[in-house]
C-alpha cells in the first residue's frame, strides 16, 4: 500500500491499531480523517474527525477543507538552495536561524527562483515593481543590496543572489 499515491486517508476507529494503517498515518503531507460511531479516545494522528453515519455533503466539506489546508501549506513553504522560505511568516530560514523579509523581497526571490536564466534589471522592474523598462531607478540594485546584506549578516552567505553580465540569479 505504501507505493500508492494519495492525498489523504479515511480510517475507522477499529482500524487505528493495525500496523499498516499506523505506518500510513505517520506519513507527512497526508490529511487524515477518523470516521467514528462511538469515539472513546481521540487520536493525535488525525487532522479531522467525522461521526458516522454522515452525509456525503459533510464528508465533502471535510475533504474540501483538508485539501485547501494542504494546498495552503504546500504553497507557503518554498525550498531555495539550503534555505526554506516561509511565505506566511515572511521568513527565510536556515538551521534554526531566520531573517524577516518584506513582501517585495519575497516576490523578488520567487521570481529569481522560477527562472532558469539570469534576469535583467528591467525584467525585474517590470515583473516585481511594474515599472517601465525606461524608468531611471536604482530600485532593483538597492533591494538586492539590502537583501544580500541581510542574508550575509545572518547566514554569512555571500553567494545567495548572484549576478553576471546577463542579470541576477540564484
Amino acid at each position: 500500500m505504501s507505493s500508492l499515491n494519495f492525498d489523504g486517508i479515511i480510517c475507522s476507529e477499529d482500524q487505528i491499531d493495525k500496523k499498516h494503517i499506523n505506518d500510513i498515518l505517520v506519513k507527512e503531507g497526508l490529511f487524515k480523517i477518523l470516521a467514528y460511531s462511538n469515539l472513546s479516545s481521540s487520536s493525535k494522528l488525525f487532522d479531522y474527525s467525522l461521526k458516522i453515519p454522515t452525509s456525503i455533503k459533510e464528508l465533502n466539506n471535510i475533504i474540501e477543507s483538508a485539501a485547501a489546508k494542504k494546498k495552503f501549506i504546500k504553497n507557503s513553504s518554498i525550498k531555495i538552495k539550503s534555505y526554506s522560505l516561509d511565505k506566511n511568516q515572511k521568513k527565510l530560514i536556515k538551521d534554526n536561524n531566520y531573517i524577516v523579509l518584506t513582501e517585495k523581497e519575497i516576490q523578488l526571490l520567487e521570481l529569481l527562483l522560477n527562472k532558469n536564466d539570469p534576469m535583467t534589471k528591467n525584467d525585474i522592474l517590470d515583473q516585481v515593481w511594474h515599472y517601465s523598462s525606461d524608468a531611471d531607478t536604482h530600485t532593483v540594485e538597492t533591494h538586492i543590496y539590502r537583501l544580500r546584506k541581510k542574508i550575509n549578516d545572518k547566514f554569512s552567505d555571500e553567494k545567495f543572489i548572484l549576478n553576471n553580465k546577463k542579470g541576477y540569479y540564484l
